[in-house]
């Protein structure tokens, strides 16, 4: 990803003092955070599907990292999943722009969305103390929806999305559900 993140930034580079660039590296950004909100409800919370391969595929993106979340191989999203999305967020900005550099910024957004929820959500599920208050609240708010309750805080890198959504709550307020870790 880093290397896609990369590519993009030399792609975009002859254009970044153009306004459009930002714009477009803004759109990603923000596309990143509706995206990480529904993706991780409406996808990853999914009832089971009855396809035995629909089935495996969100078992590997995100049922069995509710089962064993400390599992270094379960906490980060497979190339394989993330490329052709951005692949398919490149074809979406170009065909409204018409225009590679624009698709590159709006994709540049997004990977960098990702590099910092990867980033995020590693120090969430291992022994690592963040150094800021952001942080450290951020790290609590992501576990309460793994020990807690499934059904709320699906903003892994901020709860923005979660207030909007109407999925965010006063973590004293909410019961302890016998799903969070088991959501098969």
């Amino acid at each position: 990803m880093t290397l896609l993140f990369a590519g993009c930034l030399f792609g975009i580079a002859p254009a970044m003092n153009q306004g459009s660039t930002w714009v477009g590296i803004l759109t990603g950004v923000l596309l990143w955070y509706v995206s990480e909100y529904t993706t991780h409800r409406f996808l990853f919370h999914a009832p089971p599907p009855k396809n035995k391969w629909l089935l495996r595929l969100l078992n590997r993106l995100h049922y069995a990292h509710h089962e064993l979340p400390n599992e270094l191989h379960l906490l980060f999203l497979p190339v394989w999943y993330s490329i052709p999305n951005f692949f398919i967020v490149w074809l979406l900005a170009y065909a409204v722009t018409h225009s590679s550099i624009l698709s590159f910024s709006v994709v540049a957004g997004g990977v960098g969305c990702l590099l910092y929820y990867e980033w995020v959500h590693f120090v969430a599920h291992r022994p690592i103390k963040p150094r800021t208050p952001w942080g450290k609240w951020m790290k609590k708010y992501h576990l309460w929806h793994h020990y807690k309750n499934e059904n709320f805080w699906f903003g892994v890198t901020n709860p923005g999305m979660d207030k909007i959504m109407g999925t965010y709550e006063d973590e004293k307020h909410v019961e302890l559900s016998s799903t969070a870790r088991k959501l098969l």
